[in-house]
């Protein structure tokens, strides 16, 4: 049997299944990622001859494989979000990247050193790389699709979509720094010589270039989509879809060519775009076009991971580093991201919510595996095992739970007036058809 052909076999049965399963998982407490998982571990577990689909074998093919599912993604999440940009609209999504996330960060490096016994630089990458909700994964619990109304979505879908536009971006920093720590000990310079390139490149320049690249490239798009006086150059009239993934590869290309951040620069661009005509039935078709590229990318990546962990990617997985991956998913998380939002708006339920539906996923993958392919770090199989079993757990745990705490929330009655102007109740059929 060729592998080859079988290769072709299980995408075309992944891309199937990936149309007909959303739909028929809707209302059950079961996760799309879930099934897939599920799915990549029975197909390697067979006696096929399939290739070993190891990251830690194959570091540039799992780093640009997650890269692409990441960036495709955020695009997508940029361009349904219907609430407009604001320091109080958006207060929940500030308070859990610039309280919760750094929180996180320094709790779970702190118990990866301490209790796992990982090098100083080991554990911070873990913590990084552990440090992004997942746009990938999160469907369930983030907003629906683009819709014309100004705000239309519920403070727990908005808040965990946001975040994980986001904090993909933002967790490089702290990736940047691990890296910049291993370097350092490797050419054995003083334990702190990083700091200043670090904070003045890694974090100030290529956050700022992320964010200002982002918004001058989704900028002229958006002239280019719905402002030229050309018909023929005005694409939106055209309704072309596949413009999605120009945007993304440009955003993310542009950026990443001046050294900036091109995760941050995708979700930026995605939030000009829209802010440059708002409620244009455009972004409905850039939206559909770049979720079904991005459920794609999911089912191939969900498949391979499956593969990996029937291949020993959790072999070496010790008790204490299982201990740190299930508190950084019951533990950590939840405790800081509910301190983060105390205060903001919504009703106590929700903070909970928001705080316990941190999602593992593909960002992850990405992080581990660039830092790894451009630095060496001590216990790189520990690491690997530790964050996939954080994925793991997180997917079957969020996935499960997903679709019935978000129903209960649904029906729990109406919306709070939030700080940034009140509005009228609105009744739980009325969020589910508008997809928050």
């Amino acid at each position: 049997m060729d592998p080859i052909d079988l290769a072709f076999a299980l995408l075309g049965l992944g891309a199937l299944l990936a149309g007909v399963l959303p739909r028929l998982l809707e209302r059950q407490p079961l996760s799309m990622p879930i099934a897939f998982l599920a799915l990549g571990m029975l197909v390697f577990a067979l006696p096929i001859s399939l290739p070993t689909p190891d990251p830690l074998s194959h570091p540039t093919i799992a780093t640009h494989l997650a890269e692409v599912g990441v960036i495709v993604a955020l695009m997508g999440a940029g361009l349904k979000i219907d609430r407009p940009l604001g320091w109080r609209r958006w207060s929940a999504t500030w308070r859990l990247l610039a309280v919760a996330m750094p929180l996180t960060i320094a709790a779970v490096a702190l118990l990866g050193w301490w209790w796992v016994g990982l090098a100083p630089a080991a554990a911070l990458l873990l913590a990084a790389a552990l440090a992004p909700t997942d746009p990938v994964l999160a469907a369930d619990v983030q907003v629906g699709e683009p819709n014309d109304v100004e705000d239309p979505e519920d403070e727990v879908r908005f808040a965990l979509t946001s975040e994980a536009g986001l904090n993909d971006g933002l967790a490089f920093p702290f990736v940047y720094a691990a890296m910049a720590m291993a370097a350092a000990a490797v050419a054995a310079e003083g334990p702190w010589s990083w700091v200043g390139p670090w904070a003045t490149v890694d974090l100030a320049y290529k956050v700022g270039m992320g964010v200002v690249g982002g918004l001058a490239v989704g900028w002229l798009l958006g002239r280019l989509f719905f402002r030229v006086r050309s018909e023929a150059l005005q694409l939106a009239r055209h309704s072309e879809g596949f413009l999605a993934l120009a945007a993304t590869f440009l955003s993310y290309g542009v950026v990443e060519v001046l050294g900036g951040y091109g995760f941050l620069a995708v979700f930026v661009a995605a939030r000009a775009i829209r802010a440059a005509e708002r409620s244009h039935e455009y972004h409905q078709v850039l939206h559909d076009f770049a979720e079904q590229v991005e459920r794609l990318l999911t089912v191939l990546l969900l498949l391979l991971f499956g593969g990996a962990v029937v291949s020993g990617l959790l072999a070496p997985l010790t008790w204490p580093a299982v201990g740190v991956a299930l508190a950084l998913i019951f533990l950590v998380r939840p405790l800081f991201g509910w301190l983060s939002l105390r205060g903001s708006p919504g009703r106590p339920a929700e903070h909970w919510v928001i705080a316990s539906f941190g999602i593992r996923g593909v960002g992850t993958f990405y992080y581990l595996a660039y830092a790894t392919g451009q630095e060496a770090f001590s216990q790189e199989e520990l690491l690997w095992a530790t964050a996939g079993l954080a994925v793991i757990v997180s997917v079957v745990v969020h996935g499960i739970a997903a679709t019935p705490v978000m129903r209960l929330l649904d029906g729990a009655g109406r919306r709070i007036p939030r700080q940034h102007g009140a509005e009228a109740p609105v009744p739980a059929a009325e969020q589910a058809a508008t997809g928050g």
